[in-house]
């Protein structure tokens, strides 16, 4: 759950607290730190030359941070980052850095929370907000996500960040057409602003325009090559389309870039799964699944590669603890189906069968005729 109303100043210091108790050598260093950077901060006035040491000083540790945010280090950007004394954290940069942070470790709850410190701190700007809208699209928060809308555009039209955040509110309501407009409003008054093009892509790819989202990847590319979103973006396309060397060529770019992300290892892996590499895939799956354990989706597809080598007992225990994360997905219940059928345990498998109809009758014929294949096997 979002808190709106918890300040930052006691959410930083209960980090501290916390650090104390796990890590007392090293809070006590930084709480020397921060005490010998607010003392010199206080002889600043007096002193010229302990004003510069100070800048430099603090001036070192922001580029520090922002250096391992584009390597995409995130858990070391935010280790620096805490090394400042609170006047300096609680800015709008250094807080739209922090959001930035958690936004690249997905843990959007936690990056809303800053977008927001950051917002309420200096309403009239809108530096970072189109990383807190895209936050609030994941977490489909329309509501939230509408006044944002609203409040950047009121606050300065002139702004790609502003353009940027429209295009997610209507892309958040399936109305690509008006996002995808939004999203050339931006890049018309930022043409180097590569989160555009690389968002304007996404809602191409939305409508099965494939053509013209290779084209605007292809553009971000051009405006950032280190983009690893549409590195991704095509690799995600080249997939959809069976076209599975230039997909592993894509996804293995964008890893190049971010290696600590675990969805682009998940996606490698279904393309090498999908190109009948089990073993390879298997391996990357792995990997993907140390480096973010709660995601489901790692080990589902982690499942149906163990499918494919014939290996269902542990297909099986994949997909059991992926009933535990989504115990409402019907594409987990057949598959569970299909792997105690060929175990023999016909029962069972009549009733995951059955639970995936009941939650998702759209796929009704499909579930239906192995239903029908299955009573025919118990038959004979």
């Amino acid at each position: 759950a979002l808190s709106y109303d918890t300040p930052h100043l006691d959410h930083h210091q209960q980090e501290q607290e916390q650090q104390q108790q796990q890590h007392p050598k090293r809070s006590k260093q930084q709480e020397q730190q921060q005490q010998g950077a607010a003392g010199t901060g206080r002889s600043m006035i007096n002193d010229p030359a302990a004003s510069l040491t100070a800048l430099s000083q603090l001036f070192r540790v922001l580029a520090k941070a922002y250096q391992q945010l584009c390597r995409y280090r995130c858990a070391e950007a935010l280790a620096i980052i805490k090394r400042l004394p609170l006047e300096q954290y609680n800015t709008v940069w250094v807080l739209c850095l922090v959001g930035r942070c958690h936004f690249e470790m997905v843990n959007y709850p936690r990056a809303a929370e800053v977008f927001r410190m950051a917002q309420q701190l200096n309403p009239t700007s809108v530096q970072g907000m189109e990383y807190y809208s895209t936050v609030l699209w994941h977490l489909k928060k329309e509501v939230e996500l509408s006044y944002l809308a609203q409040h950047v555009v009121e606050q300065d039209r002139m702004a790609p960040e502003s353009w940027i955040v429209v295009g997610n509110c209507f892309s958040l309501q399936k109305e690509h057409a008006m996002a995808l407009k939004f999203f050339r409003r931006a890049i018309q008054l930022d043409p180097w602003c590569v989160y555009a093009y690389t968002l304007s892509a996404h809602e191409y790819v939305a409508n099965e325009d494939f053509d013209k989202a290779i084209n605007g990847y292809r553009h971000a590319l051009g405006v950032n090559a280190r983009h690893y979103n549409a590195w991704y973006g095509l690799g995600n396309i080249y997939h959809r389309q069976e076209k599975y060397e230039l997909a592993t060529y894509h996804f293995r770019r964008a890893l190049e870039i971010n290696s600590r992300n675990s969805l682009l290892h998940c996606y490698l892996g279904m393309v090498l799964h999908a190109a009948n590499k089990c073993k390879e895939a298997l391996k990357v799956l792995k990997r993907a699944d140390a480096m973010e354990p709660t995601n489901p989706l790692t080990k589902y597809e982690k499942a149906r590669v163990y499918i494919s080598m014939q290996q269902y007992e542990k297909a099986l225990k994949e997909l059991n603890l992926v009933q535990n994360h989504a115990p409402r997905e019907a594409s987990v219940h057949y598959l569970i189906g299909r792997i105690l059928k060929k175990l023999g345990k016909q029962e069972e498998a009549l009733l995951s069968y059955t639970t995936a109809l009941e939650l998702d009758p759209k796929d009704r014929n499909h579930v239906k005729a192995a239903i029908d294949k299955l009573m025919m096997a118990g038959n004979h």
